[in-house]
């Protein structure tokens, strides 16, 4: 895995697991240290949590944990779900053309190949990562549709709201592979319901589909 994926991935996971509480100010270095990596990956990493909505500058120096509840990550999933639906609903009015339907099949493609092998690396999550973004802003780009863009812009400021906000737990690697290759299932049927042009279809499987991310992991579990 990537050193910056690394540690955006981690960090991410210490704050949904509460090990990174509001009332804790997050320095570089001591992160720094704390990760075995260098300043710059953690800077970066800062930067692009507070775009997310978990961090928060320090009046000083530093940032803070944002506070949020399971209640607030849930609502803006199902927020995410209603948008990225409409866009998929609006994409199959408006008909895919074939440079958007191929663009989705290498996303498939893609992830048939992280999957083919029957279980996750670590380096896996670098290209999952770049596949699911692209499936996900490759429906939303095709819909044409300037006000879902900034709907879906201003829920990404949202705690772990963004398609981005990948979390792969390394550790759990078995468990990360069930629920990508549930992910994965999704975008074939979301491909498939598109191509048909059942519009109704495709906006209720993507809407189903932004849960994947945090409701599906604790089903895996039983």
């Amino acid at each position: 895995m990537k050193q910056s994926v690394y540690v955006l991935s981690t960090l991410r996971k210490l704050i949904l697991d509460g090990e990174l509480s509001p009332t804790e100010k997050l320095a570089e270095i001591p992160l720094a240290e704390r990760l075995g990596v260098s300043r710059t990956p953690v800077r970066l990493a800062l930067r692009t949590l507070e775009q997310e909505g978990l961090v928060q500058k320090r009046a000083k120096r530093g940032y803070l944990v944002r506070e949020f509840s399971e209640t607030d990550v849930q609502c803006a999933l199902e927020v995410r779900g209603v948008l990225e639906g409409l866009a998929a609903r609006r994409l199959c009015e408006k008909g895919l053309t074939k440079e958007v339907e191929a663009t989705l099949h290498e996303c498939i493609s893609a992830g048939e190949k992280v999957l083919s092998k029957g279980y996750l690396t670590e380096s896996d999550a670098d290209d999952w990562s770049d596949l699911n973004g692209k499936f996900h802003h490759t429906i939303i780009a095709a819909s044409h549709s300037g006000p879902i863009e900034d709907a879906i812009a201003r829920n990404n400021h949202l705690a772990f709201a963004s398609v981005d906000s990948l979390i792969i737990d390394t550790q759990q690697l078995d468990k990360e592979y069930s629920k990508l290759s549930i992910a994965h299932f999704q975008h074939k049927l979301v491909v498939d319901a598109l191509v048909r042009g059942e519009g109704s279809r495709a906006e209720m499987l993507m809407r189903e589909h932004a849960y994947v991310g945090m409701r599906y992991s604790g089903l895996l579990d039983k």
